[in-house]
């Protein structure tokens, strides 16, 4: 069935009106009315609690002993420039002409859990890329990660998990306050399990990249639907084993990219998996029932052509344009608002 099809019976008739997150069956926690501006960036609204994103700012540098001038995540990275290309079904998904056009794209390739400078990039379990596409006034920034969870479902909850990794003062973690808050929050553990599963391949090149959240996304007959995005590269996937010992012991991540980029070697699918009624789209510690096998909707090709200095990705993240909504989960908002903030702190 052609998903221009599939997309109407979630927006027919009455039910329409109503957002879609009312479709699902978790429901946006309450908000206050506090709001907060960074270097001209509006900060939304989130939930009472102890948790700002300010506080998560600081966490994630203190559990991950980083100077005060380093992004407070995915730390390591390399900005990379390249173009896209949409496919044809790219506008039965959404009618964003960031996804619908050809256009350049700036990048960035990176790693959590390890410094700037760190040396042995193999310890750096999470990898991300992040991709802008699109020309001015129509861009659209997304963030995807070689994991398809969060390892929190609210704000209150990433600041409870990186509160319980806090280092004392020998600088270890305390592992029975770890296991005790793990017990009480399984859910924070699907992200562990499935890179302990699934560890990413010893090329940036090579890793499939998924994006956690849900974006409601709207096609120019008018019809929305949610979809995740997932970026795969463009030939074989997979981490060589000659190479598995290179990449933990000399973290060679970096070369290995820049070789590749020279050998025109790096291409990426542009995916959009479609929902389906009763997905989880509020609660990004959780995948969608039988996701890998997903229908999934190519919406275009990246081709990296060569690097930039990590300084010209600095800029606005999380931005969408038209036919791109923002997911209504409340770990989008509180990611963006950090974002901001991490920023504003670089400068």
């Amino acid at each position: 069935m052609a998903p221009s099809k599939r997309v109407a019976r979630f927006v027919a008739g009455s039910d329409k009106a109503r957002p879609l997150w009312e479709r699902s069956s978790i429901r946006p926690a309450p908000q206050t009315s506090a709001i907060v501006r960074t270097q001209g960036f509006v900060l939304p609204q989130f939930p009472s609690g102890a948790a700002t994103p300010t506080s998560i700012v600081d966490a994630l540098k203190a559990v991950a002993g980083l100077p005060p001038k380093a992004r407070a995540s995915f730390s390591w990275g390399q900005c990379v420039r390249g173009t896209y290309s949409p496919s044809h079904q790219a506008k039965e998904i959404t009618k964003s002409r960031s996804f619908t056009k050809p256009s350049r794209v700036l990048a960035r390739f990176s790693a959590d859990g390890c410094t700037p400078d760190a040396v042995v990039t193999g310890r750096c379990s999470l990898r991300g890329f992040s991709f802008r596409l699109g020309s001015e006034g129509q861009r659209s920034a997304i963030f995807t990660q070689s994991a398809p969870v969060h390892f929190a479902r609210t704000l209150d909850q990433m600041l409870a998990f990186l509160q319980a990794r806090m280092p004392g003062p020998d600088g270890k973690q305390d592992m029975a306050q770890v296991e005790a808050f793990s017990a009480a929050n399984p859910e924070t553990l699907h992200q562990a399990s499935y890179l302990a599963v699934h560890p990413p391949p010893a090329s940036l090149a090579c890793t499939t990249y998924w994006g956690v959240h849900a974006f409601p996304a709207t096609n120019a007959k008018g019809e929305t639907r949610f979809i995740k995005f997932k970026v795969a590269p463009v030939g074989e996937e997979g981490r060589p084993p000659e190479d598995a010992a290179t990449a933990e012991f000399t973290g060679f991540l970096r070369g290995e990219l820049e070789a590749r980029i020279r050998a025109r070697d790096v291409r990426f699918s542009v995916l959009a998996l479609l929902d389906q009624p009763g997905d989880p789209v509020m609660d990004v510690t959780n995948r969608w029932p039988d996701e890998d096998a997903r229908e999934a909707v190519r919406l275009g090709t990246i081709v990296i052509t060569g690097t930039e200095s990590n300084e010209a990705c600095d800029g606005s993240a999380f931005n969408l344009a038209e036919g791109i909504g923002h997911p209504p989960d409340e770990m989008f908002a509180a990611r963006r608002a950090a974002y901001a903030i991490s920023q504003a702190r670089r400068r």
